[in-house]
């Protein structure tokens, strides 16, 4: 099968291709307009630096990023213990999460080889996870001041919740786009494989191949316009009072 035949089929049945991407397109764009809920993130960063303690006798030195490292392992562990999330729950009922639900939202990250960590949630709303965010970070402050006995954590930035940010898993054009190459590599799949499974003879190739016999004769087929347009009414006589009708191919 020539490459020119492969293009061929492929026009022939191009209403396959366009039928299976429709179908594929609308479906992945409804399916991701009605079912998937936005979410969405809100994180505040903050910095881990030397300081002085708080009774103004305990000078901490973490000059080196090993000891920074090891302190900021630590406070990621106490943002989800339940000293900070129930301080959080308690001074700030408005969130109306309970610290179980809480400690599932928050994740705590840090920036590698540095003494900045971040704390983020993922909520349903982008005004509520910036609330609970920054309600976490302000707590957090605190608690890690009264239990490590220091003084140690700057709030770099938080949340906005006046912001509009776009939901992380707002994915309808890619979900659109994957569903249009798949629907479309099936398609073109589907043609070959309905090409193959015909067995009909359509051309004079088709014959000598299967048969092994020559072909002595063609009957072409007549379009409907050509019959309008007079084509098929040409009738040429024989020598003989045979009549025949000539038909282009």
């Amino acid at each position: 099968m020539e490459i020119k035949h492969y293009f061929q089929l492929l026009k022939k049945r191009a209403w396959i291709i366009l039928l299976c991407v429709v179908i594929a397109s609308t479906t992945a764009a409804y399916y991701s307009l009605m079912y998937i809920k936005p979410i969405y993130e809100a994180s505040t960063k903050l910095l881990v630096n030397n300081t002085v303690g708080q009774a103004g006798s305990e000078h901490i030195d973490f000059g080196t990023l090993g000891l920074n490292l090891m302190l900021i392992q630590t406070y990621k562990e106490l943002v989800k213990t339940p000293a900070v999330m129930n301080e959080v729950v308690a001074k700030y009922p408005d969130l109306g999460v309970s610290s179980r639900y809480l400690t599932q939202m928050v994740q705590v990250g840090h920036v590698q080889n540095s003494q900045v960590m971040t704390i983020s949630v993922y909520g349903m709303s982008a005004e509520s996870a910036a609330n609970i965010v920054n309600a976490v970070t302000d707590v957090f402050q605190q608690k890690a001041s009264e239990i490590m006995k220091v003084n140690n954590i700057t709030i770099l930035n938080k949340a906005h919740p006046g912001d509009s940010p776009v939901p992380i898993n707002q994915t309808m054009k890619q979900n659109v786009m994957m569903s249009f190459a798949i629907s479309l590599l099936f398609s073109i799949a589907l043609i070959f494989l309905l090409e193959y499974l015909d067995d009909t003879l359509k051309t004079e190739e088709d014959v000598m191949q299967t048969l092994g016999v020559p072909v002595m004769a063609v009957v072409p087929k007549i379009k409907r316009k050509d019959l309008k347009s007079g084509r098929g009414n040409n009738v040429v006589k024989q020598p003989g009072g045979t009549t025949y009708a000539p038909v282009s191919r």
